[in-house]
């Protein structure tokens, strides 16, 4: 799951990391890249020696450096880090965009309510934190059974800490 809590029991601050899942790592990019570039140069092995050689490796250049491209850029815009921060006192959330400033947001946790909107959102099952008289979104970025997840994670927490905090 691409969130995990932590929790120091002394101060009863609790802390939610979310980050969006990411399906290839460097060294799966490297295998692919590798593996795509092999067999994208079979065809061409026939025509070693000839001139027809060269008027096509530009194109297969061109093709694999734009492959290149997309997944390196693929890769910066899941740079995305939420981190979600309660206390009794204070629920603070800070979303770490990968190009663009970084968002805060907080809030006394007594008035914050979290929703769970199945239709009507830019996904389903949106997971929405509102009080202090904004309407935040979290986790838009995980699938829609992690999203179900972490509402009832937040739902769940944010119940439990109302009671820690009295």
């Amino acid at each position: 799951m691409p969130y995990n809590w932590t929790q120091t029991p002394t101060t009863h601050a609790q802390e939610l990391r979310l980050w969006p899942h990411r399906s290839l790592p460097p060294r799966g990019f490297a295998a692919f890249m590798l593996a795509t570039f092999a067999m994208a140069t079979l065809p061409l092995y026939g025509l070693l020696g000839t001139a027809l050689l060269w008027g096509l490796l530009p194109f297969l250049l061109i093709a694999l450096t734009g492959l290149y491209y997309a997944l390196r850029r693929n890769d910066s815009d899941r740079q995305i880090l939420e981190v979600l921060t309660m206390t009794p006192q204070d629920l603070h959330l800070v979303r770490r965009n990968p190009r663009g400033p970084q968002q805060e947001w907080t809030c006394n946790p007594h008035w914050v309510r979290v929703a769970l909107h199945e239709d009507g959102g830019p996904v389903p099952n949106y997971v929405t934190l509102s009080g202090a008289g904004r309407e935040v979104e979290i986790g838009a970025f995980l699938s829609e059974d992690e999203r179900k997840s972490l509402y009832t994670d937040l739902t769940t927490r944010l119940r439990h800490l109302g009671q820690v905090g009295r």
